[in-house]
């Protein structure tokens, strides 16, 4: 998938533990660990925020795009 977290590198950089920020964000560890991964589908906005206020971040900097142009490629309508 060409949308993909960094929010291991963020960790990684900001000297925290993963278990520590989903108990400051109010997460389980497996939640955060699916996130890590890019194994969830979605993550509701209030969560987002949540993780940008822990990690003093934005948005943008949780999530990276690799291009494919495959991506404006819209599914036929059979």
């Amino acid at each position: 998938m060409p949308v993909r977290t960094t929010l291991d590198a963020l960790i990684v950089a900001r000297g925290l533990k993963a278990r520590d920020l989903a108990q400051q964000v109010g997460l389980s560890e497996t939640q955060l660990s699916l996130f890590r991964s890019g194994k969830v589908k979605g993550i509701r906005f209030r969560t987002l925020a949540r993780l940008c206020a822990a990690l003093e971040c934005r948005p943008g900097d949780l999530l990276d795009y690799d291009y494919n142009p495959e991506d404006l490629i819209l599914p036929d309508d059979d």
